[in-house]
């Protein structure tokens, strides 16, 4: 999760302040956490509290994001959600938004198989992000990530997502020129899976994410979420994204790696 941890602070910078090139600092002192950031520990937290046994998922996760969201209340929520996060009794809102697919990354490291995978992605996404497109987009980046985990080349892995989810059928020069800011899943996950698979590392792939311009963090949260399956991180680039964590979300991300090396012994 490390690596939608750091797509999330390189483009941090750019949201609002969008470029069209790959040419940038990637270690800017100016860069910071957001929403994409505390919403994925979120989840992570309720998948780890969960224990293997899902049943109350939903309930959790609800639990979690509201715990961490309403700690860090200014972190960049949409207007929505962040109404959401403060209900007693929080309902879906039939969103659409890529929130719901910039947060999933955590169940492709819990889940056991590609159809768990599927499953746990709904349970997350849907007490909030409860639209076709917000379910699809985050089922499409969470097996992404699980694919390549198992090992997956990239064709496999573009092959599954065109087959299941996204036409794939641009690339990332063909759009930069006019390629706009856009918050539902449709219009920035197919985008952030090209800019992954058009990658030749890890950080190759956020600058890919950010070159294109657009909701720059929530792109390269999602972007840098699979790259991190896929290729690792390296100790430099981890090591700078702790760096911009405080104490409280330092802990929770040690609590959450602690518990998957524990899971994948078991």
């Amino acid at each position: 999760m490390i690596g939608a941890i750091v797509g999330d602070i390189v483009g941090s910078i750019y949201e609002w302040d969008n470029i069209k090139t790959k040419d940038f600092n990637f270690f800017d002192d100016h860069a910071f956490f957001t929403d994409d950031t505390v919403m994925t520990l979120a989840v992570a937290m309720a998948l780890k509290e969960c224990q293997g046994n899902y049943e109350n998922l939903s309930q959790t996760a609800i639990k979690w994001m509201q715990k961490l969201g309403r700690k860090y209340p200014d972190a960049g929520y949409g207007g929505n959600f962040r109404a959401w996060l403060n209900e007693e009794n929080p309902l879906p809102y039939n969103s659409w938004g890529n929130g719901s697919a910039m947060r999933v990354s955590p169940v492709a490291y819990f889940a056991k198989s590609l159809e768990e995978v599927k499953d746990l992605s709904y349970q997350v996404s849907a007490v909030s992000h409860n639209h076709p497109e917000g379910i699809k987009g985050a089922e499409a980046t969470a097996a992404a990530i699980y694919l390549a985990l198992q090992g997956k080349k990239k064709e496999e892995i573009r092959e599954y997502t065109v087959k299941n989810y996204y036409p794939m059928d641009f690339t990332l020069d063909e759009i930069r020129p006019t390629y706009k800011f856009k918050v539902s899943c449709q219009g920035s996950v197919p985008q952030a899976l090209e800019a992954f698979f058009e990658s030749t590392d890890f950080e190759d792939a956020i600058r890919n994410a950010i070159s294109i311009g657009g909701d720059s963090d929530t792109i390269a949260a999602i972007t840098g979420s699979i790259a991190e399956a896929y290729y690792g991180v390296s100790d430099k680039i981890r090591e700078f994204a702790l760096g911009k964590l405080d104490d409280n979300l330092r802990g929770y991300l040690a609590e959450i790696e602690g518990a998957l090396s524990c899971h994948r012994v078991n």
